[in-house]
């Protein structure tokens, strides 16, 4: 009887044997900083001229895109200070502007790659073209 609890017991192990804890690809990170350029800044009329214009980063969304830049795989939004972070699996990508095309938005796309359980810095630079 022990025997038949034996072989069970192994029979339980040999497949549980195989997988190891550090099979199991942990992601990386994309972090960075989203510059918003205007030409001309923004007046508001009959308004105190203002230190500074606000800028709603929510209003441009940054799109991950698969190294030869056809599929999308992420979405991403800087926060109310520009800054964004978000995992990806290991990999090469290509970040962009969603909605970038000529006459609008004006940036260039940019290449990285993620490293599992590290973060890549990249910044990115955005022309609104508003003039």
């Amino acid at each position: 009887m022990f025997l038949k609890y034996l072989i069970a017991g192994g029979f339980l192990l040999i497949p549980l044997g195989g997988i190891r804890a550090g099979d199991a690809v942990s992601p990386g990170f994309l972090e960075g900083h989203l510059k918003i350029v205007s030409p001309k800044p923004v007046q508001v009329a009959e308004a105190s001229p203002s230190k500074g214009a606000t800028v709603i980063y929510a209003e441009y969304p940054l799109v991950i895109l698969s190294r030869e830049g056809q599929k999308e795989i992420a979405r991403v939004t800087a926060d109310k200070d520009g800054n964004y972070r978000v995992a990806l699996p290991p990999g090469d990508y290509v970040l962009d502007a969603k909605g970038r095309a000529p006459g609008h938005l004006r940036a260039t796309p940019v290449r990285f790659s993620v490293v599992s359980k590290q973060a890549v810095h990249v910044d990115f630079d955005l022309d609104t073209g508003i003039r």
